[in-house]
């Protein structure tokens, strides 16, 4: 499956799309965007293999290209790549996956200063939004991820704010090892269409 996204977006790439880009290859864009978004499985295992720091800046670059109310972006991304630290957070959250030797482990926060006045609760939209992006980033260059939770479990929370050394107005939502899979666990389907209502329930 992977081969099949990668060479759809390479075909993407040499046949120079862009806003020229012809129904052909609209249509392959489409396809790989699709495929990746179905094919998206949790990964729990990993080789240890370090990945490199352009791999994590596209990972951000993605999570940030997240929609967000009023375009508040009220994020903040703590990238954890010392392998004491990801010991630790493996302790403190032994379901994190952080001590099954991920390459780094991400962990989006909200940034209660940037949150809309009166609506502060929105930044959960927003940084649930950008921690997809980063889980379909990862798939689609090859690597494994997996969204473990933090908030709103306010025990784990301060947890994590001392683990990480976090300002009382950073939040952490939640934390997300990435690295080379050391596993490929079966895709899900996942379409129940009993859960679709049109115009009332």
């Amino acid at each position: 499956m992977k081969k099949t996204i990668l060479f759809a977006l390479a075909s993407i790439m040499l046949m120079g799309c862009g806003n020229q880009c012809n129904k052909e290859c609209q249509t392959m864009k489409q396809q790989a965007v699709i495929e990746n978004i179905l094919t998206r499985v949790s990964v729990r295992q990993f080789t240890g293999e370090k990945i490199s720091d352009e791999q994590i800046k596209t990972l951000l670059q993605c999570a940030m290209a997240a929609p967000s109310a009023i375009n508040k972006q009220p994020w903040a991304f703590i990238v954890v790549n010392d392998e004491a630290i990801l010991a630790q957070l493996g302790q403190e959250f032994p379901y994190s996956r952080c001590d099954q030797k991920p390459a780094i482990a991400i962990v989006p926060c909200g940034d209660l200063q940037k949150a809309i006045p009166g609506m502060e609760g929105f930044w959960i939209n927003d940084v649930s939004a950008a921690t997809e992006n980063i889980l379909l980033a990862a798939h689609a260059m090859g690597l494994g991820a997996v969204w473990t939770g933090v908030h709103p479990n306010m025990e784990r929370v301060a947890a994590a704010q001392r683990v990480l050394n976090l300002p009382e107005h950073i939040l952490p939502l939640c934390i997300i090892p990435v690295g080379v899979p050391a596993e490929q666990p079966d895709v899900k389907d996942k379409w129940v269409e009993s859960n679709i209502h049109y115009n009332q329930w």
